[in-house]
This record gives structure tokens, sequence and C-alpha cells, in this order.
């Protein structure tokens, strides 16, 4: 692991320890679905009426993943590098007596064979934290069987760009969107100088293809997948994209 990513894994253990706080919010939201958003069930219903099995990297707090099973997933393994994540998920999809199970570990590196999985699941705010976008695309590619589909749910690259201003929307004079990398903010989250990387939407879609997947589906949507502190910016209100999806397939065996 990089330097830089080290201490970004740092920065997010104290972030899951700051927030035990909210265990009982995130378990109530949990065991009501609500984190798994309505466009994102509708690109997925299809392939979870399968009852796949289902790799989620960087799987964080482990929301979706209880919201998996509950559409219809056999079994979800959450992959995460933060220790306290994992035990939060763990904890909470144990008490809803989900069929989720937990693994430390990095992206690339997820501790799981190739091909072993119909699903892969990933988003919410997990690009931003791969260095590498090829070897991250290439990594997804690996876990799924032949006729597999990679999912990708989240925050749009352009997002980072708008000031969340509430009378108008505005581009923020410190940010690129052809930028490389930028520090996060100490009041959005996880802070504690955490560094996220940035790519384009050509940049990524690049990358899934290059690693042997076809793009299925590519939608953009104007609304956040998530508004820290319920945020009400002028950038969030539809004239901007905030998230995007991305369906894609390893074909099947010839």
């Amino acid at each position: 692991m990089d330097p830089t990513s080290r201490a970004n894994r740092t920065a997010w253990e104290l972030a899951h320890q700051e927030r035990v706080w909210a265990n009982d919010q995130m378990a109530a939201e949990a065991a009501a679905g609500v984190t798994l958003i309505a466009s994102e069930r509708a690109l997925l219903r299809d392939i979870l009426a399968t009852r796949p099995l289902v790799a989620h990297p960087q799987s964080g707090n482990g929301q979706d993943d209880i919201a998996l099973v509950d559409a219809g997933a056999r079994m979800v393994v959450g992959v995460d590098y933060s220790e306290s994540a994992i035990q939060g998920a763990r904890g909470r999809a144990d008490a809803l007596g989900a069929a989720c199970r937990y693994l430390l570990g990095t992206v690339p590196g997820v501790p799981l064979r190739d091909g072993s999985v119909d699903l892969v699941y990933t988003g919410k705010g997990a690009l931003i934290w791969m260095p590498d976008i090829d070897a991250w695309a290439a990594e997804m590619a690996r876990l799924l069987r032949p006729g597999g589909h990679l999912f990708v749910h989240d925050g749009h690259p352009a997002t980072d760009l708008w000031t969340w201003d509430l009378d108008e929307p505005r581009i923020r004079s410190d940010r690129s969107y052809f930028g490389r990398s930028f520090v996060c903010a100490d009041d959005s989250f996880p802070a504690h100088g955490a560094v996220m990387w940035q790519w384009t939407l050509g940049r990524i879609v690049t990358a899934v293809v290059t690693a042997g997947l076809e793009v299925r589906q590519l939608d953009e949507y104007a609304e956040p997948f998530w508004r820290m502190g319920d945020v009400d910016a002028a950038a969030f209100r539809g004239r901007l994209p905030n998230a995007f999806a991305l369906l894609a397939r390893r074909p099947a065996a010839g």
C-alpha cells in the first residue's frame, strides 16, 4: 500500500471511531433498506432476481449489503481496509440476521478467488479513494465469473467542482475536473487530511472497458447519493450532474 493510501486508511479508522454515536441510526437505515436508492434497485432488479453471490469492495458501514440481501442477493461479502468499519458492519448484519460476511482487505488485493462472484457492487464514494483506476477496474473484473456484472453507483466526477451555495450553483475556484487529487476538507467526511483522487467519467469508463468488461448502461443523475449534513445546495436542484451509475458485464465464456 502506498503512503497516501496508508494515511487515508488511518483517516477512515478515526472517522469510523468518531461516528460510533450514529450506530443506532445506521442500524435503522440498514433495516429499512433506504440506502439502496430507487435508481439502483431498478438497474439491479433482474440481476438480484437470480439470487447472486455479491462482493462489495470498499463496503464501509455495510448498510447497502443488508439492503442487497433483502432485495434478493443470496449473500454479500463486504471488503474494507478499515477494521472499525468491518466490525460495525458485521455487528449490524448479525443483529439483523442478514446473510453478509466481512473481510479485511484492500483494493487491489481483495481476498476472494478469481471469478468467484456473480455481481460486484461498489460506489457511494469508493472511486475517489483509488490511486490507480486501471488497477481498480482490473480487480473488479477479476472477481467476476463469466457472465457476471459490475455495478457502480457513485458521485459524479464533476460534483466536487460545485460549491454548496444556496442561491446559485457555482464552480469552486480551487478545483479542476482534470485535477489529480485534493485534500478532504476538515468540515467534510472523513476529514483528517485524507487525500481524494479525481477520475473523469471518460477515464472511469475506459478503465472498465480496458479491463475486458462490456458497458451495458451508463446513467447520470442530478441528485447526489448523499448530502452531508442534509445540505440543500443550489447545485443539487436538478441542473448539474451529481451522481452516476454504470452497469457492465464480463463476457460469457465462449
